[in-house]
């Protein structure tokens, strides 16, 4: 398997969002990089753009989301909304930024009678545990897989891929 460097990311996400397959493999070693590779994926989000990220427990995913609200400059603290399903960021001279927690949720009729999908089209959407509502999501997600090391507690595999 061939594993993304620091130095690699922006080439490989400038286009990113423009390709219909993609899977790319990222190592993190600590939370730095982890936030460090959420901050070059920001830099080219737009709305519509809907992400993914599935792990377990403690894996990195609101870890994640913080680096791309530092991207965004995005002062407020980020947490996981495990039970409002819904966090909104306001940023300013850019789209808003919807960050989903649907751990709680049985399936996607229930995000469907209690959310909806227009957030969907007005925003950035980032969506943890998104499997679950995953036959509602449009075909351009990108879906960042994340797995810890069973050795190294640091360690986080990353695996970023879209499938159309």
């Amino acid at each position: 398997m061939n594993y993304l460097k620091s130095d690699d990311l922006d080439n490989s996400f400038s286009n990113l969002f423009d390709r219909e397959k993609i899977d790319f493999n990222y190592i993190s070693k600590n939370t730095d990089d982890t936030k460090k590779l959420a901050e070059k994926i920001a830099k080219f989000l737009k709305i519509g753009d809907i992400i993914v990220l599935n792990g377990e427990l403690g894996a990195g995913k609101t870890v994640f989301l913080t680096g791309i609200a530092k991207y965004f400059n995005i002062e407020s603290q980020v947490s996981s909304p495990t039970f409002t399903i819904v966090n909104e960021y306001d940023v300013l001279g850019s789209c808003p930024i919807y960050h989903f927690d649907v751990y709680r949720l049985q399936d996607s009729d229930e995000f469907l009678e209690g959310i909806g999908t227009d957030y969907f089209y007005n925003g950035i959407c980032i969506i943890e545990w998104g499997n679950i509502i995953k036959e509602i999501l449009p075909k351009n997600t990108i879906y960042i897989d994340i797995t810890k090391d069973d050795k190294n507690y640091d360690l986080r595999y990353f695996h970023i891929w879209r499938d159309i």
